[in-house]
């Protein structure tokens, strides 16, 4: 763990002595959380709770168009919630207790989109993405519910996506730090080619730890799954956090084309890959094309991203290899 030092004088009945007071670093790492489309920060209270417990700073809020401010969900913009996004990491490092060199992200699904983007904006050293959203440049200014009407993005996430023609993907290239992401097997919103362009667009990152969580859905709707996702977002985060304070044990090697795993089968519903790329897609990844894309149905109370219940994760150790 980093230390400060002070130098002092101890008054002593005979005249003064030299002294050092050394204590803990008082600089603590933030955690931003950014809920999906649909949500709200009630849904990451809890294990924003329980990431506050590894001596993190944490903070989760409401996006423009949700909780509060709903009668905009119909109008607001992407651009408008990656304002929002932006004034919330804002206040974060702004806190005095946060060290502004350590800070992580945690998106879902448009959050996670949102939280890409902001990595070419804002200083970020670790990234969580769990079945981050793909959109398409176009109509940036658009409200975000007319894109389902203005683009294909059923057919548009069944294929990996080049990352220079992507700005949440081109934000993910120059990205440095650490990522975790993870996907649900049975993700009929963003599916197995969707989340593989985020990964191998992380082509400068640190480290990348890929996860698929089995039998999962996209919102996470059952109680297993929840507790499985924060299992590995705080073992990831615990195993960051540490690392920072104490230094890894023997300095890693950066990527190269070398380290890239390949295979031509879908990977195994728990995959981790540490300083390497993840298998490519399997050709037939993605959607069916009879499935649709949820999001149209929020509207009649039904959630695309996490309105799911949210559930106290239960902490364990990284898997991370």
């Amino acid at each position: 763990m980093a230390t400060h030092e002070e130098s002092l004088q101890i008054h002593t009945d005979g005249g003064t002595i030299a002294g050092t007071l050394i204590t803990p670093a008082t600089k603590l790492p933030g955690v931003l959380f950014v809920h999906g489309w649909g949500g709200s920060q009630q849904q990451y209270l809890a294990r924003a709770r329980e990431v506050a417990g590894l001596g993190c700073v944490c903070m989760t809020f409401d996006l423009t168009g949700h909780a509060g401010t709903a009668a905009q969900y119909e109008t607001v913009s992407r651009m408008r919630n990656l304002a929002d996004v932006l004034a919330a990491y804002d206040v974060l490092v702004r806190h005095p207790e946060v060290d502004r060199n350590a800070i992580a992200v945690v998106g879902s699904s448009y959050g996670g989109y949102l939280a890409a983007v902001l990595c070419e904006l804002r200083p970020v050293r670790w990234l969580a993405l769990r079945a981050p959203a793909l959109y398409m440049d176009s109509g940036w200014e658009s409200p975000k519910r007319q894109l389902h009407h203005d683009q294909d993005l059923v057919a548009y996430r069944r294929k990996v996506v080049a990352p220079d023609t992507n700005r949440a993907l081109r934000a993910c290239t120059n990205f440095k730090g650490d990522v975790l992401v993870v996907e649900s097997q049975h993700d009929n919103i963003v599916p197995h080619a969707a989340v593989l362009s985020y990964v191998d667009a992380c082509c400068e990152a640190w480290s990348i730890t890929y996860r698929i969580l089995k039998g999962a859905d996209h919102g996470l709707s059952t109680e297993d799954h929840q507790r499985a996702y924060g299992k590995l977002l705080v073992g990831w985060l615990r195993e960051m956090v540490t690392e920072a304070r104490t230094g890894p044990a023997v300095a890693p090697p950066r990527p190269s084309a070398s380290s890239t795993v390949k295979a031509t089968s879908t990977p195994s519903p728990e995959f981790t890959v540490a300083r390497q790329k993840p298998p490519p897609p399997r050709a037939d990844a993605g959607l069916a094309p009879d499935e649709d894309d949820n999001e149209t149905a929020v509207a009649a109370g039904d959630a695309d991203d996490e309105n799911d219940p949210q559930v106290i994760a239960a902490s364990a150790p990284s898997t991370r290899k």
